[in-house]
């Protein structure tokens, strides 16, 4: 039985929209000072391989970036940062912890209100940041605020900072001392593993560039950011259990953190300001730096081989058009069955459960990483159609005699009317 969708998130989220007059934007630059904890995450236009540049910065901000523009017209290297999720945690020992999320829209907030809070914000030493894999994030990030704001104006650290990643591996007992796995777990598998909850990441390859935001992209963003504090309260939990957290003495002796300590409760989990998060910090925290290599594009000199079947006609122009051009291999009239049959590729194996509940044959990759020459391969031993959301797929829709169709609705109801109403 599949795990049921993710409730709506039990906190408010607060959209950043607007300029310094914004009560949001006020609201997220107090929290961003007085936060203990804070959870980052971002969002992106997906690119693919040979697509023009991400949306230009002269769409970010308040129009104010045109100076920089002209000085430099060179579109931006790296996919633009178009939404920034920020849940803050903070706590005066006397109201106890609370925490704001926050869904910030880069291409209305002015970026120049932004830029000094978040900088502060990630060299601050009293707060712990929180990530998941969010180094790519920060690349991306400062990439989009150098292009809007000058060469100078982007970010190069992130410090103290703990990796998501790195407290799954210590919440299931992973000796430190030894290196991490090499395939790390998603974030949708780390949250149902840990705290039972099921992140739907159908939106994921959305459009993050289009306004305005659905309720289900501000949801599905600040959801992301908000189940790190989750996560990273069963990791203080433990900490606090296994009685690892600093004395007051040791609280007290350290310059960063001011002497106040939170009483525990009867279970340990009401700690976050004081002596468990300096030792957390001091023990467990790392930094993020960014270096000039990091600044540059790095493209992928690997080149697939494909498996031409024996019948594939090569051509010298390959139409990497959607739109499905017939007939489908089932068709009577090439020696078919008529029945349909579709392969769902891994970004849509639930359409395949859809398909199969409605009496539609569809099966899904043999293998758990399959290459595009694997599902290629699969689609034409098994007289199907490929169904996908990779548009890279499409350059290779030839080889496999017209089996590829590429899905263009993001939700699972939606795909399934329309691969329903194809005129296959």
């Amino acid at each position: 039985m599949d795990p049921a969708p993710a409730p709506p998130p039990p906190f408010a989220v607060h959209l950043v929209t607007g300029g310094g007059s914004s009560p949001e934007l006020s609201l997220l630059l107090r929290s961003l000072a007085a936060s203990r904890v804070v959870a980052l995450d971002a969002e992106w236009k997906p690119r693919r391989r040979g697509s023009p540049a991400a949306a230009a910065p002269a769409a970010l901000g308040d129009g104010s970036t045109s100076l920089a523009l002209e000085a430099s017209p060179a579109p931006p290297k790296f996919p633009t940062v178009t939404l920034l999720q920020v849940a803050c945690r903070f706590g005066d020992g006397s109201e106890g912890e609370r925490s704001e999320v926050f869904v910030v829209d880069l291409l209305s907030v002015p970026l120049a209100d932004l830029w000094a809070p978040l900088r502060e914000l990630f060299e601050r030493p009293d707060a712990l940041k929180l990530g998941f894999r969010f180094k790519q994030d920060l690349v991306y990030l400062s990439a989009t605020f150098s292009a809007a704001l000058g060469c100078d104006s982007g970010f190069d650290r992130v410090e103290p900072f703990l990796d998501v990643t790195n407290i799954y591996y210590y919440l299931k007992g992973h000796d430190r001392q030894k290196k991490l796995p090499k395939e790390t777990k998603s974030l949708a598998t780390i949250c149902e593993e840990l705290l039972s909850v099921f992140l739907s990441k159908e939106l994921q390859c959305s459009d993050w560039s289009c306004r305005p935001l659905s309720e289900g992209q501000i949801q599905y963003a600040a959801s992301d950011a908000y189940y790190l504090l989750g996560i990273f309260d069963l990791f203080q939990k433990k900490i606090t259990m296994e009685g690892q957290c600093s004395s007051t003495t040791e609280l007290t002796l350290d310059r960063h953190f001011s002497p106040v300590v939170i009483e525990c409760s009867s279970s340990g989990y009401d700690i976050c300001s004081g002596s468990c998060l300096m030792s957390i910090v001091t023990k467990y925290s790392e930094k993020i730096i960014l270096t000039e290599s990091d600044a540059k594009q790095r493209t992928s000199r690997r080149k697939e081989k494909l498996k031409i079947p024996a019948n594939a006609k090569c051509k010298d122009k390959v139409d990497c058009s959607s739109e499905w051009q017939g007939p489908p291999p089932w068709d009577p009239s090439i020696g078919g069955d008529g029945y349909p049959k579709f392969l769902c590729d891994v970004m849509i194996e639930g359409l395949a459960k859809h398909l199969r509940c409605v009496g539609i044959d569809a099966a899904i990759p043999s293998s758990r990483k399959p290459e595009p020459r694997d599902l290629l391969n699969q689609t034409y031993k098994e007289g199907r159609i490929l169904l996908t959301r990779d548009a890279k797929l499409l350059k290779y829709q030839y080889l496999a005699g017209n089996q590829v169709y590429r899905v263009k609705s993001l939700l699972k109801h939606d795909q399934l009317a329309e691969v329903h109403k194809m005129q296959w």
